[in-house]
């Protein structure tokens, strides 16, 4: 080889590791992949990556408080979380009381409601949460938001964990030993329509979605900020009737030590007009992931890449 050639390929080699350095590797935790979570986190990630600068991949998790504390401990560099969970955990507050606070967690957007979901087979005879009793109910997995908000519902409503049967399994797997006979109801907080629930209530097993209504709920309400009043919708699910719920927000969470310019781009892409229809077009939380919705809700700081996005737009000062 020349010495032509030499030099040539050795700056070859070294814009190529420049440009490898360069590149961002963005990852977001989503939740369990029957859930809302996780087709919501592959849309935005395939949508706001930027090829050669940005990569951002989303995969699986347990949910919620798993996310969490992944991004507290450098895990993952974002992750989804429910409102009421980010806010306990910046605070100190709730399953985080007497643990160390992760004050290093900030905000990117909030992204849509997420529907308190308690799903029962048709005909079971269960009509409230009372009738729970006795009855063998899963709560989600450890990590999971929805373990948190089943315990909340039980307690406003009476009931005690010792008072059923519990299993903390997924979604799906609840979904499959339903149909089964092998389980009388089960928990799920996400943005409808889930994944899980749409193919239960598709199989011709038929269900009923219990309502969360009445002072229990009120009292619920009342007492945590963060819970909404919301409607599932008519055949949301397969000849299932509208059903009186609570929600939470689902909200992009990162740590204070993420870039600054990395969380601005991603930010600014994610309420592109490219991003905005493909989120619109991919699944039905998707039309409400809207800047105006972004800034709503919020318990915990913005990431200073994202607010100085916001603040370019006008919604924060």
């Amino acid at each position: 080889m020349s010495i032509k050639h030499l030099i040539a390929a050795v700056a070859a080699a070294l814009l190529a590791t420049g440009a490898a350095q360069a590149q961002q590797f963005f990852r977001i935790g989503t939740g369990g992949t029957a859930g809302t979570y996780f087709p919501v986190g592959g849309m935005i990630a395939n949508a706001v990556s930027q090829p050669g600068k940005i990569v951002v991949t989303a995969q699986a998790s347990n949910g919620s408080l798993a996310n969490v504390n992944a991004i507290a401990g450098g895990a993952l560099e974002s992750g989804f979380s429910q409102a009421d969970v980010a806010s306990w955990a910046f605070n100190g507050t709730g399953p985080y009381l007497g643990r160390p606070k992760v004050d290093e967690l900030r905000m990117i957007a909030n992204l849509y409601p997420e529907s308190i979901h308690l799903v029962v087979k048709k005909g079971s005879g269960i009509k409230t949460v009372a009738d729970l009793k006795g009855k063998r109910v899963a709560l989600d997995e450890p990590g999971s938001g929805t373990l948190l908000n089943a315990r909340m519902v039980l307690a406003a409503y009476g009931v005690q964990e010792a008072d059923i049967k519990p299993e903390y399994i997924k979604p799906n797997q609840a979904g499959d030993k339903l149909k089964d006979g092998a389980l009388d109801a089960f928990f799920f907080v996400g943005g409808w329509p889930a994944g899980a629930i749409a193919e239960l209530a598709s199989s011709g097993a038929g269900i009923e979605l219990v309502s969360l209504g009445g002072p229990q709920a009120e009292g619920l309400r009342m007492a945590n900020a963060y819970f909404a009043v919301d409607t599932i919708a008519a055949n949301t699910y397969k000849d299932v009737p509208a059903v009186q719920t609570l929600a939470v927000g689902a909200q992009w969470v990162t740590s204070a030590k993420a870039d600054n310019e990395t969380v601005y781009q991603i930010t600014k892409s994610l309420f592109s007009e490219t991003t905005q229809k493909a989120l619109g077009a991919g699944h039905a939380k998707g039309k409400l992931i809207t800047k105006e919705n972004a800034v709503k809700g919020v318990g915990i700081p913005f990431h200073p890449g994202a607010e100085r996005f916001y603040k370019e737009i006008g919604l924060l000062k």
